[in-house]
């Protein structure tokens, strides 16, 4: 089963348990995946789907963290309850370990020596990780490795 196969039957089964906040969520979801599709031109597969989820918990987030430092405490609940929400449609994250097994490995495979070579590591990294990691973290730590 797809991964959008199973957003749509995730939605249908939260309208039989008249779940709202979970069914705006996934129709939001949903929604999102379609209007990515239609901008592309292309039918997205599980990789597309995951990088539009990881967009939208990435936005839910940063919406909560706003809310929090406008003191709008039950709207920032809910972004984040949305963000747990979608986050069940992400693989499994990579620990610190994996990750820096694959940081060690994109070194190698690059060539990468200096600072400059960075677009070549993260240009590895980004689909073997897309969805399992924070690429921000992942980015402080390639600089790290590279400085």
């Amino acid at each position: 089963m797809s991964l959008k196969d199973r957003i749509n039957e995730d939605i249908k089964a939260a309208m039989r348990a008249r779940e709202s906040v979970r069914l705006s969520a996934l129709r939001l979801l949903l929604a999102a995946i379609k209007q990515k599709e239609i901008d592309d031109r292309v039918d997205l597969d599980d990789a597309g789907t995951t990088a539009v989820v990881d967009k939208l918990i990435k936005q839910r987030k940063d919406s909560a963290q706003q809310y929090q430092a406008a003191q709008r405490l039950d709207l920032a609940e809910r972004e984040l309850f949305e963000a747990d929400v979608l986050s069940a449609y992400l693989p499994k994250p990579l620990g610190d370990d994996e990750i820096a097994g694959l940081i060690r490995e994109a070194l190698a495979e690059s060539g990468a020596a200096s600072a400059r070579d960075m677009g070549k590591v993260m240009n590895w990294l980004r689909p073997k990780m897309a969805g399992r990691a924070d690429m921000t973290k992942v980015s402080s730590l390639v600089k790290a490795a590279l400085g």
